[in-house]
């Protein structure tokens, strides 16, 4: 809501000096008083009457004054009169709220003033409205608006593109009549007719004001009501919005609507541009700065600048810098292409930089960086942490049977029968959920937990963006052990399973980095900045072994279709069920790496397998990027 709406809330500041004395004759105070009263409050009539000027000449200056700055609100205070026989001078400090969150503008002014008739009169000249303002001349706001600044990739290049708009403003100059002009456009738009025309008069008259920008689809809707306002123009506006990949993690930005300006204030207006979603809507702010204003006396005939009076630089814009390497995210959109939902998350191992977000059919932030999802055994990566803290050995003996009952909770496992190497590590290399369930009385509940918190599962990360860090039940029991070994009552997000990944292969466990700059968001973002936890260094000897058990998974394991040329790659594929309201939804994993690059895959599949080649996919087109004439083995099987 515009400041202008409060003015008759507001106290009328008048604050006048004491005088000593009684004086039988008429008393300078009570003309100043009225005169800078009627000013303030808007009763330009009662204020004219105090002036020896022709009344409707006092009218409209101070009319003008609160047009021409688009004065949201006006507070005077009277600081002294001095008398000298038949003439005085008053004094006066003014404060104009010129709106759209920049500061007061403060001045000082002088009121001159003689009896005429025995009745106190302000001496009427254009220097009473402001002191360096003569005949000829008029106040004016000039603004000038910094472009949207882009969201980078970590090598500096744009990640948006091109996207033609449509801005309609006027030349006040050419504008025959504003009024209008500003109706009209207001009922085809939506934005206040008030405010348009106050842009329009407020602003320098033969500069371009734009009024409202359109995207194309609007722009067509309405093209033909705009081109019959008479003294609008229409011109295109090219600017880098369009996000790229990851579109949903860039984010969209629109023009202003009508609801937007209300609800932003500060430095958007009609006209400017306003992230939707994504960095673009937590760094709005950053991106767009506030707009640099100056108030300026110009020459009425000619509309040059005489004079500034007053200028506010504005908050400077700057880019918003991310980790995603759009080489990477190249290949992470190539892996997931097909008919199956899936979401992929890659991390830099040792900086905990996120570098891609690809998703089909999925959603970038809700589903990737915030969804909630049972992990299933792939959460035996974080499981085997506790229990071989607690003692077991990788050659621990241990069946995979089809069938098992742990505490009263019922785990199956079909088609591996007389296939898995009786051991942990084999159990571990194909899932086996039967027998990772059975180790539920070897571990409890709180090891896990504590394991889970040393590899960031139910922190606070501190991301720009909805994120959604995992979380961890309570399990006093058997079965609810049981369970949480199998990854069923557990949930995580793919970012923080790719986050699990990244702690084994650096031995250190990092909060995730999305963005390097700007430091924080908009304190208005939804999701609020926080301290990023500290680094968490994992037990030298549990992760080797931990390494060893994810390299079998892809060696001997269900995560074998994860393997590709180069360094050898690391991981564990599971399969899941996951019900929200009654709805049943099987899931695939995969959670591994291949040097520095560790990743997360969750697809929509019964197949255990379907995201290990997905994850298989994507390290080999990451693979040729890299080199495309590459003559690396394939990663070995045996």
């Amino acid at each position: 809501m515009h400041a202008r709406v409060l003015r008759a809330a507001l106290a009328i500041g008048l604050v006048a000096p004491m005088l000593t004395g009684c004086f039988e004759e008429p008393s300078p105070h009570e003309a100043v008083r009225g005169f800078l009263v009627g000013w303030q409050t808007g009763d330009y009539a009662d204020a004219a009457q105090r002036v020896d000027g022709d009344p409707a000449t006092v009218r409209s200056a101070l009319q003008n004054f609160e047009v021409q700055l688009d004065a949201a609100s006006i507070r005077f205070s009277l600081t002294g009169i001095q008398r000298t026989g038949d003439d005085a001078k008053a004094e006066f400090h003014a404060q104009v709220d010129l709106g759209e969150n920049n500061p007061l503008w403060e001045y000082d002014g002088a009121l001159p003033m003689h009896l005429v008739d025995g009745v106190w009169k302000v001496r009427w000249s254009p220097s009473i409205i402001h002191p360096d303002l003569h005949a000829g001349q008029r106040l004016a706001v000039a603004t000038v608006p910094e472009g949207r600044k882009p969201v980078l990739d970590n090598q500096g290049n744009p990640l948006q593109e091109e996207t033609k708009l449509y801005v309609a403003g006027v030349y006040p100059a050419k504008v025959k009549d504003p009024g209008r002009l500003c109706d009209q456009l207001s009922k085809v738009t939506g934005f206040a007719q008030d405010r348009l025309l106050s842009r329009i008069l407020s602003s320098p008259p033969r500069e371009f004001v734009p009024l409202a920008t359109f995207g194309g689809t609007k722009y067509a809707s309405i093209q033909a009501k705009l081109a019959a306002i008479k003294d609008l123009e229409i011109q295109p506006d090219t600017p880098p919005v369009a996000p790229k990949s990851p579109v949903q993690i860039v984010g969209r930005v629109a023009a202003i609507t009508p609801e937007a300006e209300q609800q932003l204030g500060g430095p958007q207006r009609a006209g400017d541009t306003v992230g939707r979603d994504g960095l673009q809507k937590a760094y709005q702010d950053q991106l767009t700065g506030s707009t640099e204003t100056r108030v300026v006396i110009l020459d009425t005939a000619t509309s040059d600048q005489v004079k500034e009076l007053k200028a506010w630089p504005g908050r400077k814009n700057e880019s918003v810098r991310t980790t995603i390497d759009s080489r990477v995210q190249h290949a992470g959109d190539g892996a997931v292409a097909g008919s199956r939902p899936a979401a992929l998350v890659a991390v830099n191992a040792t900086t905990g930089e996120v570098l891609a977000v690809s998703t089909n059919q999925l959603n970038q932030e809700k589903d990737a960086l915030a969804g909630k999802y049972p992990p299933g055994t792939a959460f035996s990566i974080v499981a085997s942490d506790a229990l071989l803290k607690g003692g077991l050995k990788p050659s621990q003996r241990l069946p995979c049977s089809a069938d098992r009952t742990v505490g009263g909770a019922r785990f199956t496992q079909p088609g591996l029968l007389g296939a898995v190497t009786p051991t942990f590590s084999g159990d571990f290399a194909q899932g086996c959920v039967t027998a990772l369930a059975s180790l539920a009385r070897r571990v409890d509940g709180a090891a896990i937990a504590e394991s889970a918190s040393k590899f960031g599962i139910g922190g606070d990360w501190g991301l720009p963006l909805k994120t959604f860090t995992g979380s961890i039940p309570e399990a006093a029991t058997d079965a609810a052990v049981a369970k949480m070994i199998a990854g069923r009552s557990v949930q995580v997000s793919p970012l923080s399973m790719a986050l699990v990944a990244a702690a084994v292969d650096s031995g250190t466990w990092r909060p995730p980095v999305l963005v390097t700059s700007p430091s924080t968001p908009d304190a208005s973002a939804e999701a609020p900045p926080t301290v990023p936890p500290a680094p968490q260094v994992l037990d030298p000897a549990r992760v080797e072994t931990l390494r060893t058990l994810m390299r079998l998974g892809v060696t001997h394991g269900t995560a074998r279709g994860a393997a590709a040329r180069g360094e050898p790659v690391h991981g564990v594929a599971s399969e899941v069920t996951q019900v929200v309201k009654k709805k049943r939804t099987n899931l695939s994993w995969f959670v591994g790496y291949q040097g520095d690059v560790a990743v997360a895959v969750l697809s929509h599949s019964a197949d255990a397998t379907t995201s290990a080649v997905i994850a298989g996919d994507f390290f080999r087109y990451l693979q040729k990027q890299s080199d495309p004439q590459t003559n690396a083995p394939v990663d070995s099987q045996t």
